[in-house]
């Protein structure tokens, strides 16, 4: 059969997860990154961050409204998920991840927002008219005080929420590595690093992404960036790639010592099929380079117009990066034989229900709830006070 090699067990020659089920935990991982990277501000008092506080809640939220698309699509009846909610099963990682998400969405991160929110929404809801007049009256949900100590309870009760949304942001994307490293018939996948690399990169992604999108909307909005703010961004996610990276290094060195019956079929994968997805795309370009530019930026006296270069470029190859160790993961995993003598080929289709066009959509869609949650509620006026004064 074309695009295999060697001998396959029948079962495993066709790849039952596709390139959504790729793009599902890249997605969950940029949600909790931007969470995090929100929770440096409103924890941590790292305050050179502020600009982003509300930009990363917002963009948290939009793609968690995206997160469960891929899996919907990926399922035969997808209007049978809400069956798990209803018939509980406590040993499935995947039916208790439904709590999880509805946990994250409604009892932390929309929670969060609305308390952030709240004064902005009581005033747009007496300022507008029309339609929008109504949709801010319903956002109040007749909590319409105002006060300061009506606000300073708000502050409070917000904090809580932050301190507890950190561990289910690491609740809501650790999950996906546990059922990964908790699969013991694939070597490829069964490690107890797994989680833990799961969640560092996807700290790293979030907040490359968060960085990015304050670059450009304050860009586009003819608005000074705030290069304290970027400069401690890109600091943090320094350290948190080197973490990640080291992790994932230590994986790999412990599975080249271990060297068990699998060691030569997965090494014969890397040297082959995932040579240029994993040493090119994800190590090569995707992390060192990156990690070398960035630590420039640590050490040596640059311009802004050169760190923002850096920043722009570093940030996108670190996305690209993640992409490619969650394709390793999820499509790598799948393309050699439980016998370790037979190997096949995964063939992404274009306008099919899994194909490329679908995994497209559903990469765009995120932004465009984005786009309709920064003019409901703009995070622009709470940057004002922060925006420096000097000239790009």
């Amino acid at each position: 059969m074309s695009g295999v090699e060697g001998y396959m067990y029948p079962n495993e020659i066709t790849l039952f997860w596709s390139v959504l089920i790729v793009l599902y935990p890249y997605i969950t991982g940029l949600v909790a990154g931007a969470f995090i990277l929100a929770s440096l501000e409103r924890i941590f008092r790292v305050e050179a961050v502020k600009p982003t506080y509300r930009l990363a809640l917002l963009t948290a939220l939009a793609f968690l409204l995206d997160a469960p698309l891929p899996l919907q699509l990926h399922l035969g009846h997808p209007e049978r998920s809400p069956e798990m909610y209803f018939t509980p099963h406590s040993t499935s990682a995947m039916a208790m991840f439904g709590y999880v998400y509805l946990w994250y969405l409604m009892a932390v991160l929309v929670f969060e927002i609305w308390l952030d929110y709240r004064r902005d929404i009581v005033l747009k809801s007496q300022q507008t008219r029309g339609l929008l007049r109504l949709v801010y009256k319903i956002m109040t949900l007749g909590s319409t005080n105002i006060s300061e100590r009506a606000l300073a309870i708000d502050e409070k009760a917000g904090w809580i929420v932050t301190l507890i949304g950190i561990p289910s942001a690491f609740l809501l994307h650790g999950y996906v590595g546990f059922i990964f490293g908790s699969i013991k018939a694939n070597p490829w996948w069964s490690s107890p690093l797994m989680p833990v690399v799961f969640i560092f990169s996807a700290m790293v992604s979030g907040i490359a992404g968060v960085m990015l999108l304050y670059m450009a909307l304050t860009k586009m909005r003819g608005q000074t960036i705030d290069m304290r703010c970027v400069d401690t961004i890109a600091m943090y996610m320094f350290y948190i790639f080197i973490i990640d990276f080291s992790l994932e290094m230590l994986d790999l060195v412990h599975r080249i010592y271990e060297a068990d019956e699998s060691f030569r079929s997965l090494n014969f994968m890397v040297h082959t099929k995932l040579f240029f997805s994993q040493i090119v795309v994800q190590i090569l370009l995707g992390t060192l380079l990156p990690l070398i530019l960035l630590f420039l930026t640590q050490v040596v006296k640059m311009s802004e117009k050169a760190r923002k270069r850096i920043y722009t470029f570093s940030g996108i190859m670190i996305l690209i990066s993640v992409f490619a160790m969650r394709w390793n993961v999820v499509i790598g995993g799948q393309l050699f034989s439980k016998s370790f003598l037979g190997y096949t080929t995964y063939k992404m289709t274009l306008a099919t229900r899994e194909g490329l066009l679908a995994a497209i959509a559903l990469t765009i869609l995120p932004f465009l709830f984005l786009w309709v949650l920064l003019k409901l509620l703009p995070p622009w006026d709470h940057e004002k006070a922060h925006a420096p004064a000097a000239g790009d």
